[in-house]
C-alpha cells in the first residue's frame, strides 16, 4: 500500500472535497446542542461560590418545592463512584465535603424551562467554611502551603537527565539563560459544552454530547452511575470545535444522572459562554527556566530546563502535559547533555487540561529563542544553526533515544531557506506601512509526538459494511472535531477498494455503530484511523471476491477487482448484487480492521511515557509589523512547512495549517484567561481577545512529504504541531523588527511598548 506512487493513486493525495462540507457550510448539520424537543427539560449546574471552602451543609428543599422543578440532585444521588478524570478520577461529579475551584459542581437541577432551573439554583442553600486560596504554582510547591489534595500539591514530577551537564556548561563557549512565561488559553470553540440525555422504558440511556472519546466517556458515565456500560449509548460526533477542550468529561455524567430521574423525558444542558469560561478546562500556564550551552561553531552541547505547570484544582491530563513538554523541551535537536525537570502543580485556579500542542507550545519558545540568541552572538544564520543541530532519522534525540521513524525537519528548513519570504526578507522588511512601524522576519521549527507514548493503550479499529444500495459504510470510533478526518477515511477506503468516493459513507463517534478506536487526540486520528480503515479494506475485498467466486462458481483466484465492480470469466457483478446474494444467504456483510500503534521498547527513566515512536515536524516563517508608538503587533505573512508524511488530502492539510497558525497568533499576541485569587476576571469574549479574519495574515503552506512507512500510504499526524513553532517565530520577528525580546506571553501592546521603552532607556544609559 505504502509503495503506491502518487501517479497511481486516484483519491489519496488529491484535493477531495470534504464529505461533510455541504451540510456544514449550509447550516443544515445539527450539532448536539441544536436539538429541541416538545417534552424536553432543561438542566442546570450549581457551581461553587468560592474557590476553596469546606461544605458544611447543602439544603435543596426550597428548590425542590419550586413549581416547574422536576428533580434536584446532589452527591447523595450518585449511585456509583463520585469522581471523574482521564488519568486520575480526582474531580468530584458533585462535591460533598470541599470545593477546590469555582468550576466545582455541587448540585443539578432539571426543570421545565431554563428560567425555572436558574431560579432553583438560587434557592439551594450551601453553608461554606472558607479556606486559604492557593493561586500561585510556586507557592503551592512550598513546604508551608496548604495541601489541596491528600498527597500534596505536586501532582507529577518528571525528570530526564543525560550526559554530564555541569561539565558541558564549564566547557561551553556560549551560555544563554532566560525565564519564559506563557498564559492560560481558552479553547474558544463556537459550540460551548452541552448536550442531552434520555432514558428509555427499557432502562437504556442515550447521551448525545460532543466529546473526543465516546467509549471512554461511556466508561466514566457507567462508573458514576454503577450501570452496565452496554446499556449506555454515547453519541459524541459531530463536534462544534474541541481542540482538546472536550477530551475530558464535560456534561455527560450530569446528563445521565438527570436522565435517570426525569421519567423518560429528554433533558438538555447547554453552557452559556460565561459558564464555559469558568467550568471548562484551559491550557496550562507555564513558567519555564532554560539554560542552553553551545560551542563557537554553533554546536549545542547542553540544555537545562525547569518547567512548572499550573494544572488548577484537579489533575485532568496535567501529568501527561508536563511529561510531553519535557520530552519536547529541547526541540528536534541532538543535545548530548541535558537536565530536564517538570512539575505539574495543583492550585485553586480552575482546571487545566488537554489543548492543541499539549505542553509543547509552552517549552518550544524557550529552545527556539535560545537558538536565535546563540546564532546572533555567533553571527550565524538562524537556519544554519538549526540545520547543524537537528537530528536525522536513525540519530539520537536530546532525550536519548534513537529516532527510527521518518524525520522531515531538515527538509522543512531547506524549504524555508528557499521560500520567497525568507529569501527576500530584506525587501519585505523595508516596505513598512507607516514610518513609525517596523517589520521583522523570523522562523522557528518544532515537532510533536503522535499517539499516546509508552505505557498507555494505543490502538485503532474500524469496520466496513456493504450496504443494500451497494455502497460501503466505513465506521470509525474517532470523532470528527473539525479537521476532516472522515474525508481521509473515505479516501483511504475508496483508494484500496478501487471504488468512487461517492460510494463511501462514513459514521463516527457513536458507541452503538462503531467499535472502540481510541481517542481523537495526540495528532493520531489520521494515522491511527487511517491505518485501521486500511486494515479493514482487505477483509472486505476478501469477502467480496469469495462471494463472487461462490456466485459464479469459479476459483477466488480468477476474480478481479475493477473500479466500482468485480468480475470473473467475463461476468461483471455490481456491489448491490453481491449484497443481495449475501442477504439472501444470511451471510455477514460487515468486516473489521484493527491496528496497534508501534511503540518504543524502552521508556526513558523518569519521563512518565517518553519517548514517542513517531513525530510530526514543522517550520514556520513569519513576518510581523510592530507599531513603535503603541506596541501593537500585526502578523502580515506566514509560511507553514509541515512534514506530515504522505499528505492524504492537501486541502485538509492546508486547512489545518491555516487554522493552527491563526490559533498560534492568538496565543502569542492576544489570549489570556485572567484569574485572581481563584476568581475568573475573564468571563466572556468581551474581555478575551481572539483573532478574527482581520488578524488573519496571508498563509502559504508548502508540505514536505517525508513518508512514514507505518502510516496509511505513508501519512502521519499534523494536527497539533501546526500551531507550535509560530509562537517563537513571532516573538523573534518582534525582536528582529525592534530589538526588544518578549519573554512573557501574550505579547500584548502594553508588553511590547514597555519592552521598547526599556530598550530605549538602556540605549540612553549605554550612550552615556
Amino acid at each position: 500500500m505504502e509503495k503506491n506512487n502518487i501517479e497511481a493513486l486516484r483519491w489519496v493525495g488529491k484535493r477531495v472535497k470534504r464529505i461533510d462540507g455541504p451540510e456544514k457550510v449550509t447550516g443544515e448539520l445539527k450539532y448536539m446542542t441544536d436539538y429541541q424537543f416538545d417534552n424536553m427539560l432543561w438542566g442546570k449546574v450549581l457551581r461553587a461560590k468560592y474557590p476553596h471552602a469546606k461544605i458544611k451543609s447543602i439544603n435543596t428543599k426550597k428548590a425542590e418545592q419550586l413549581s416547574g422543578v422536576v428533580t434536584v440532585l446532589t452527591h447523595q444521588d450518585i449511585p456509583g463512584f463520585n469522581g471523574f478524570g482521564i488519568v486520575i478520577p480526582d474531580q468530584p461529579v458533585l462535591c460533598s465535603k470541599v470545593v477546590r475551584c469555582t468550576a466545582d459542581a455541587i448540585a443539578l437541577v432539571a426543570a421545565e424551562t431554563q428560567e425555572i432551573a436558574e431560579q432553583a439554583l438560587e434557592l439551594i442553600e450551601v453553608d461554606y467554611e472558607l479556606l486559604e486560596v492557593i493561586s500561585d504554582a510556586e507557592q503551592a510547591m512550598s513546604p508551608t502551603a496548604l495541601n489541596l489534595h491528600p498527597d500534596g500539591n505536586i501532582h507529577s514530577h518528571v525528570k530526564i537527565k543525560n550526559g554530564e551537564v555541569d561539565q558541558a556548561f564549564q566547557e561551553a563557549d556560549i551560555i544563554v539563560e532566560n525565564t519564559f512565561y506563557s498564559p492560560r488559553q481558552m479553547h474558544a470553540f463556537i459550540e460551548t459544552e452541552g448536550g442531552w440525555g434520555v432514558m428509555d422504558e427499557d432502562g437504556c440511556i442515550t447521551i448525545r454530547c460532543p466529546g473526543q472519546y465516546g467509549y471512554r466517556d461511556r466508561m466514566q458515565i457507567a462508573r458514576a452511575l454503577a450501570y452496565n456500560s452496554e446499556r449506555i449509548r454515547v453519541i459524541s460526533s459531530p463536534i462544534g470545535g474541541a481542540f482538546g477542550g472536550k477530551d475530558e468529561i464535560t456534561v455527560q455524567i450530569y446528563l445521565a444522572l438527570l436522565a435517570m430521574h426525569t421519567n423518560g423525558r429528554p433533558v438538555k444542558i447547554h453552557y452559556s459562554r460565561e459558564e464555559s469560561v469558568i467550568a471548562g478546562i484551559k491550557r496550562h500556564p507555564f513558567k519555564v527556566h532554560m539554560k542552553t550551552a553551545a560551542k563557537k561553531d554553533g554546536t549545542l552541547i547542553a540544555n537545562e530546563v525547569r518547567a512548572v505547570a499550573d494544572t488548577g484544582a484537579y489533575a485532568s491530563l496535567g501529568g501527561a502535559v508536563i511529561a510531553l513538554a519535557i520530552e519536547h523541551s529541547c526541540g528536534p535537536y541532538k543535545i548530548p547533555n541535558v537536565n530536564l525537570e517538570g512539575f505539574c502543580v495543583y492550585t485553586n485556579n480552575g482546571i487545566a487540561g488537554a489543548f492543541r500542542g499539549f505542553g509543547v507550545n509552552q517549552v518550544c519558545m524557550g529552545i527556539e529563542t535560545h537558538l536565535d540568541m546563540i546564532a546572533e552572538i555567533l553571527c550565524m544564520d538562524p537556519i544554519e544553526i538549526r540545520k547543524k543541530n537537528v537530528y536525522h532519522q536513525g540519530e539520537t534525540s536530546s532525550v536519548g533515544h534513537i529516532v527510527n521513524t521518518s524525520v522531515g525537519t531538515f527538509k522543512t528548513l531547506e524549504t524555508a531557506e528557499n521560500c520567497d519570504l525568507w529569501k527576500n526578507r530584506g525587501k519585505y522588511k523595508a516596505d513598512v506601512s507607516e514610518p513609525w512601524k517596523k517589520r521583522g522576519v523570523s522562523l522557528a521549527t518544532s515537532f510533536h509526538g503522535i499517539g499516546m507514548g509508552i505505557g498507555l493503550p494505543d490502538y485503532g479499529a474500524a469496520s466496513i459494511e456493504l450496504l443494500p444500495d451497494g455502497k460501503f459504510l466505513v465506521a470509525v470510533g474517532c470523532e470528527e472535531i473539525g479537521g476532516g478526518n472522515g474525508t481521509v477515511y473515505a479516501q483511504v477506503a475508496a483508494e484500496i477498494l478501487k471504488c468512487d468516493i461517492s460510494q463511501i459513507k462514513v459514521v463516527q463517534g457513536d458507541t452503538s455503530k462503531t467499535i472502540d478506536g481510541g481517542t481523537v487526540t495526540a495528532s493520531r486520528s489520521t494515522y491511527t484511523g487511517g491505518r485501521a480503515v486500511a486494515a479493514a479494506v482487505p477483509n472486505m475485498l476478501k469477502l467480496l471476491t469469495e462471494t463472487v467466486a461462490e456466485m459464479l462458481e469459479v476459483p477466488a483466484s480468477k476474480v478481479e477487482v475493477y473500479p466500482n465492480s468485480i468480475a470473473a470469466n467475463g461476468s461483471c457483478l455490481t456491489y448491490k448484487s453481491i449484497f443481495d446474494y449475501l442477504y439472501q444467504k444470511r451471510k455477514q456483510t460487515r468486516v473489521e480492521g484493527h491496528f496497534f500503534l508501534p511503540k518504543e521498547k524502552k521508556e526513558i527513566e523518569g519521563s512518565d511515557g517518553a519517548p514517542h515512536h513517531i513525530y510530526g515536524y514543522l517550520t514556520h516563517v513569519v513576518m510581523v509589523e510592530v507599531d513603535t508608538l503603541t506596541g501593537e503587533t500585526d502578523v502580515l505573512r506566514v509560511v507553514s512547512i509541515p512534514d506530515a508524511g504522505k499528505v492524504i488530502n492537501p486541502q485538509g492539510l492546508e486547512g489545518q495549517a491555516e487554522g493552527g497558525a491563526v490559533m498560534g497568533i492568538g496565543y502569542t499576541l492576544f489570549e489570556d484567561v485572567l484569574i485572581e485569587e481563584g476568581y475568573h476576571k475573564t468571563r466572556n469574549f468581551t474581555d478575551y481577545i481572539i483573532p478574527t479574519i482581520r488578524e488573519t495574515p496571508l498563509i502559504e503552506t508548502f508540505p514536505v512529504e517525508e513518508a512514514e512507512q507505518s502510516g496509511p500510504f505513508g501519512a502521519k499526524g499534523i494536527g497539533e504541531v501546526v500551531m507550535i513553532p509560530i509562537i517563537p517565530a513571532i516573538m523573534s520577528a518582534i525582536y528582529d523588527a525592534t530589538g526588544a525580546r518578549i519573554k512573557h506571553l501574550p505579547a500584548t501592546p502594553e508588553r511590547v511598548f514597555n519592552a521598547l521603552k526599556a530598550l530605549k532607556n538602556e540605549n540612553i544609559q549605554s550612550a552615556r
